[in-house]
């Protein structure tokens, strides 16, 4: 393809994207992107930025890893349901198809649970031209029929044995590493053969920040011939569930000896009034557009 044609393509996209959110009633937002707080997952860097050097008001600030927090204070604020297309940046990052730039299209959607969000991003692919048969299985489900392990009643000794058995690494902290390191490995490649497939409802260990009921939480992941395109949450509501989620992947951080960063006082402030019950997604555009 060359440069006009692939340029073409993406502004094709765009449109139909904008298109499709419009006529929902959904707002386009944009949300800054240099920030007085690092992202405080556990596994995901921040870049840092020292700003104002030559006039005598030196700080440091971060880059954005996803508009996610920003976008939630406005949903706190009433906002209602809105969309945002942005470039995100992360320190840190390898593989071949992790950058340390990459663009994502995030969006919330008020009244929704996840099921109703997976459904409404099927849709949205059928106007991008992704008209695949859609299978929807559960975390659980995919152990059980990929891999034969009832995942949410396995131990971490008995993963490890597993893992063990197939030459993996067992050298983890946490056993949602370990699953994760599972998946991976395990159901991943059969995930290649299905040109769209949702897993949800992961273990409560890997909640992020999403709605946990007993030993599920409630998120998916959107996985395309194998490779993941989106991930989506039943989002978290008030200002002490997110305290306790950020303190935890800080303690995390500092377990794993990675720099110590402090809570977003800023963003727990702006949730005097809680977030609406709402689902949200983030969906990578550069790998979504691999498969336009």
């Amino acid at each position: 393809m060359n440069t006009r044609a692939g340029l073409n393509k993406h502004h094709q996209c765009l449109q139909k994207i904008r298109t499709f959110f419009d006529q929902q009633g959904l707002i386009e937002v944009q949300t800054p992107m240099l920030l007085n707080y690092p992202a405080p997952d556990a596994y995901i860097d921040s870049i840092a930025a020292v700003v104002n050097q030559q006039i005598d008001s030196k700080k440091t600030q971060y880059l954005h890893t996803s508009p996610e927090l920003a976008m939630k204070q406005l949903l706190a604020h009433g906002s209602g349901d809105i969309y945002q297309i942005c470039p995100v940046f992360r320190d840190n990052e390898q593989g071949q198809r992790n950058f340390n730039e990459f663009t994502l299209l995030e969006y919330y959607r008020l009244g929704f649970d996840i099921h109703a969000l997976m459904d409404d991003i099927a849709q949205l692919l059928k106007i991008l031209g992704i008209k695949h048969k859609v299978k929807k299985i559960s975390y659980v489900q995919a152990f059980f029929e990929y891999a034969n392990i009832d995942i949410l009643n396995t131990d971490f000794d008995a993963l490890k044995a597993v893992a063990i058995k197939l030459g993996l690494s067992v050298d983890f902290k946490w056993i949602e590493d370990l699953q994760i390191l599972l998946f991976t490995h395990l159901i991943e490649p059969k995930l290649k053969s299905l040109p769209l497939c949702f897993i949800y409802d992961y273990p409560a260990t890997q909640s992020a920040l999403a709605k946990v009921t007993g030993a599920v939480a409630h998120r998916f992941e959107l996985y395309m011939s194998g490779v993941e395109v989106a991930n989506g949450y039943d989002e978290l509501q008030d200002a002490k569930a997110y305290r306790l989620c950020f303190t935890n992947e800080i303690n995390k951080r500092s377990a794993l000896g990675k720099k110590s960063l402090c809570v977003d006082e800023d963003f727990l402030l702006n949730l005097s009034s809680p977030v609406p019950q709402c689902s949200g997604v983030a969906i990578g555009l550069d790998r979504l557009l691999e498969n336009l």
